[in-house]
C-alpha cells in the first residue's frame, strides 16, 4: 500500500481565470476542430462533443439532432443490427462490448460496410483482455477510428494508444449516475485525469475524450481548458425528447428516466438481471423532460464560447494553451439539475 500526496482536481475546484481579449463577440468563436488520427486513414471536422453511448443518450434521435450542429453520438450498443443502416458516418461511432458476441457482431457490420468510428466501451479500462481487444479490434478494422476506454492514468493511456486506439476515453466514477467511486472505493478527479492523460496520448499523437462529470457548459470549457480533446457528455443531455424513452407521469409533471450503465436497472433490461458476483455500480433517477435537445445544445454551445471570449481564445484549439486555472473552494453551479 502506498498514498499518492499530490494534489488532484476536479471541475468543481478550479475556474478559468479571464484575461484581456481582441474578441468583440461570442459570435467570432470558431468551436469547429479539424483532427488527424493517429492510426485512421481520414481526417475530420466538426465540433468535438458526444453524446455518451448510453441508453437515452446515444439514440439514433440523438445522433440525428447532434450531427445537424456537427456534434458526434456514440450509440449505445444494444440497437438490433438492422438499425445501423441509418448511421450518419461522419458523426457517429458504433459503440462494442469486449464479449465474444459483441466482437462477432462488430466483425459482421464491419464487412457489411466499413465502420468509420469504433467506440469499445468498458467500465475498467486496466484488464489484458480490453488491451487484446484493442489491438484484435485495429486489425480487423485498420482504417477505422477507434475511441477506447476508460481509464485515468497516463501510463494506461498510452498503452492503449500503442495497442491500436486513436482516442482513449478518460473518466472513472465522475458521472452523475455512476456510483464505482462509493461501491468500489476507486476512481480519479476528472480534471486531474484528463490533464495528466491529454499529457501522455498528446506525446504519442494519440487524444483524448474527457467523459463524464459535466454538469454544467462551464465543465465542459474546463474539461478543453485542461487538454481534452472530445467531451463525451450523459446527464446534460438526458430527458430530451431524443432520449426514445417513455414519458413518465408524476405529480401532473412529465419525467425521463436516466440511469447508469452498470444500474440495476440497465443490467435487468439488457443482461436478464445482475449477476450475483457484482454490485451494480450505477442508479436511477427520474430526471425532467426537457422537450426537443436543440434549446440545451444551444446553452452548451453558447457557454463553450462565453468561456472561449473571457480566456482570449478565437477557436476551441486555442482555449488549453489560454487557460489558467484558479483553484477555489468547492463549489455547485448544476443548472442541469443533475443528481448529486
Amino acid at each position: 500500500m502506498r498514498i499518492e500526496e499530490d494534489l488532484k482536481l476536479d471541475y468543481s475546484d478550479v475556474l478559468i481565470r479571464p484575461k484581456r481579449s481582441a474578441l468583440s463577440s461570442r459570435k467570432e468563436v470558431n468551436l469547429e476542430r479539424e483532427f488527424k488520427f493517429r492510426h485512421g486513414d481520414k481526417n475530420w471536422k466538426g465540433i468535438p462533443i458526444i453524446a455518451s453511448n448510453m441508453d437515452g443518450i446515444g439514440t439514433i434521435s440523438m445522433m440525428k439532432s447532434l450531427s445537424k450542429q456537427k456534434m458526434m453520438v456514440a450509440l449505445h450498443k444494444h440497437y438490433e443490427s438492422e438499425r445501423y443502416s441509418e448511421i450518419i458516418d461522419e458523426f457517429t461511432f458504433l459503440t462494442s462490448g469486449i464479449k465474444e458476441e459483441d466482437l462477432e457482431k462488430l466483425e459482421a457490420l464491419q464487412k457489411n460496410k466499413p465502420i468509420r468510428f469504433i467506440c469499445l466501451d468498458v467500465a475498467n479500462g486496466y484488464t489484458e483482455r480490453f488491451v487484446s481487444v484493442v489491438s484484435r479490434v485495429r486489425e480487423m478494422c485498420p482504417d477505422s477510428i477507434i475511441m477506447a476506454g476508460n481509464v485515468v492514468t497516463g501510463e494506461m493511456t498510452e498503452q492503449l494508444i500503442l495497442s491500436g486506439a486513436d482516442i482513449i476515453k478518460i473518466g472513472i466514477g465522475p458521472g452523475s449516475v455512476c456510483t464505482t467511486r462509493a461501491k468500489a472505493g476507486v476512481g480519479y478527479p476528472q480534471l486531474s485525469a484528463v490533464i495528466e492523460c491529454a499529457d501522455a496520448a498528446h506525446g504519442l499523437n494519440g487524444m483524448v475524450c474527457a467523459d463524464g462529470g459535466c454538469t454544467n457548459p462551464g465543465d465542459i470549457a474546463k474539461a478543453f481548458g485542461a487538454g481534452a480533446d472530445f467531451v463525451m457528455l450523459g446527464g446534460m443531455l438526458a430527458g430530451h425528447t431524443e432520449s426514445e424513452l417513455e414519458l413518465i407521469e408524476k405529480d401532473g409533471l412529465q419525467y425521463c428516466e436516466y440511469y447508469g450503465s452498470s444500474s440495476q436497472k440497465a443490467m435487468q433490461k439488457h443482461s436478464g438481471g445482475k449477476a450475483e458476483y457484482r454490485a451494480s455500480e450505477g442508479k436511477e433517477v427520474l430526471i425532467p423532460f426537457k422537450g426537443d435537445v436543440s434549446k440545451t445544445l444551444e446553452e452548451i454551445l453558447g457557454g463553450v464560447r462565453s468561456a472561449c471570449t473571457y480566456a482570449g481564445a478565437e477557436t476551441l484549439k486555442q482555449l488549453s494553451k489560454c487557460t489558467t486555472f484558479v483553484r477555489v473552494s468547492n463549489q455547485t453551479n448544476n443548472i442541469f439539475g443533475l443528481p448529486q
